[in-house]
């Protein structure tokens, strides 16, 4: 099965940005946000190695998760003055790589990625998702799978439907339930106030969804019930913000997004401009390995045609 490889632009620059010390230019360029997203990137390819690679983005603009309740990550701290030029600056060098990358307004990067997993699971790709966010696990099936960075950028641990249950004693698809019932204080909307983690996990693995436990709420103690029956509405919004939508306006394009069609002289310019040499080296390595297995692949051809 051919793989494509799906980066949450915006989780992994945030990620390299706090993970590593800062790096700039000789004109004083921050850049270690780009160094740590790049270097990451090479990581996910010489790894995995997918035959198709795409980036997505949250867009600045607002999101129909924002229509829907007005204080939808309205606590998120502000971007770091050194990292918003650096996100740009990671745009422009996937431009000039001709990798692709989407963002779109009203929707998060999680939507583009739901949207495109689903589209590539009707292809028969097996799809691997690059992020941090949690959020994200609820997309986790048979063919799609969840790559998770752990330590710093280097330390991941890859997530399948067996590892969700294990990690978090619960289905990936019922991830949306159990943030509809505890809430997340990151995005910052509620859940049913005095739910916890341990009985919205005991709620779940006896009911399954947020649905079947309100149809079933006359089974549980006068307590919990008073609890559900005053937050239901509140409940049922934060199931909409949690649920990441598939349907978003983006297609993907198997031609566009080949490993092979990334522009890598062009890559090289970037970061020689940039003064990343370690990354130049890794580049120059990894087309001198690909120049020798093409070689090996001549060599062997013409042994079988008997000319060695």
């Amino acid at each position: 099965m051919k793989k494509l490889v799906l980066i949450d632009g915006n989780a992994i620059i945030h990620r390299a940005f706090h993970a590593l010390p800062p790096l700039s230019t000789k004109d004083g360029q921050p850049t270690n946000a780009v160094y740590g997203f790049f270097t990451m990137l090479f990581k996910i390819i010489e790894d995995l190695r997918p035959e198709y690679l795409i980036v997505c983005f949250d867009k600045k603009a607002p999101t129909f998760r924002k229509q829907m309740y007005v204080g939808y990550q309205a606590t998120r701290p502000k971007i770091s003055d050194e990292l918003v030029p650096q996100i740009d600056v990671v745009h422009k060098a996937l431009d000039s790589a001709k990798i692709p990358h989407f963002e779109i307004d009203g929707y998060e990067a999680d939507d583009l990625i739901g949207t495109i997993s689903k589209e590539a699971k009707k292809k028969d790709l097996q799809t691997i998702i690059v992020s941090g966010d949690r959020d994200l696990l609820q997309l986790v099936n048979t063919k799609v799978l969840m790559l998770a960075p752990i330590v710093g950028m280097t330390k991941m641990t890859l997530f399948d439907e067996t590892k969700v249950k294990e990690k978090y004693g619960l289905e990936p698809g019922q991830i949306v339930d159990y943030k509809a019932l505890v809430g997340d204080a990151s995005d910052n909307y509620p859940g049913v106030s005095g739910i916890g983690p341990k009985t919205a996990s005991g709620l779940l693995n006896k009911y399954q969804t947020l649905e079947g436990i309100y149809q079933h709420l006359r089974e549980l103690s006068p307590q919990i019930q008073e609890k559900l029956a005053q937050d239901a509405e509140q409940a049922a919004l934060a199931k909409k913000l949690a649920t990441i939508v598939m349907d978003a306006p983006v297609k993907l394009e198997e031609s566009e997004a080949e490993i092979g069609k990334i522009d890598k002289k062009a890559l090289k310019k970037v970061f020689k401009k940039l003064g990343f040499k370690s990354l130049l080296t890794r580049l120059s390595k990894g087309e001198d390995i690909k120049a020798q297995k093409e070689v090996k692949k001549e060599d062997d051809k013409s042994d079988q045609l008997g000319l060695l």
